[in-house]
């Protein structure tokens, strides 16, 4: 299938860091705030889950969410995930099906990391999962400003004017 065809048959939507998604899944057990850690601003879901789809030529834009992150590869071309941490690190990793090539059926992005992503070179699209526990919310999601980003992490800065829209 294509990635208009898959985006029509699961319905997904636009999504404000670049892509396509659609929640497929929320749990019904919330956890209460006064179980998480101090910077949730209120009670959470335990998990959450969507479908998420981009396409060569856009991004999901750098952003961070208060949560861990677990992302699944399902089909298209590899997702190059990149990662900026606390300290300045960066790491890319592919998620994809050609393990032999480096790629992984799934990842985790840590809590607070700076993340974004994109079609690896030479791809089409990608079609992934995305699992968050505790589960999303907007409440939680911080979308990176390019020049602050550029004041606290200098060093990558071609990088994040690439994966910045603002």
């Amino acid at each position: 299938m294509t990635a208009r065809e898959i985006i029509k048959q699961l319905e997904l939507q636009a999504h404000p860091e670049g892509g396509f998604f659609k929640e497929t899944y929320r749990s019904q057990h919330v956890l209460p705030k006064t179980s998480l850690p101090d910077s949730f601003s209120g009670d959470r879901a335990v998990s959450t889950a969507i479908y998420f789809l981009i396409e060569q030529g856009n991004f999901s834009a750098l952003h961070k969410i208060m949560s861990d992150e677990l992302w699944h590869f399902y089909a298209g071309d590899a997702l190059e995930i990149i990662e900026i941490d606390y300290k300045g690190n960066l790491k890319t990793t592919l998620v994809g099906n050609k393990l032999e090539k480096g790629h992984v059926f799934q990842y985790v992005v840590k809590a607070n990391t700076w993340f974004g992503s994109r079609v690896f070179s030479g791809g089409t699209f990608s079609l992934v999962g995305c699992t968050v526990a505790p589960g999303f919310d907007f409440k939680d999601f911080e979308m990176a400003e390019r020049s602050g980003l550029i004041s606290q992490f200098p060093q990558h800065k071609l990088l994040i004017e690439e994966m910045t829209r603002v």
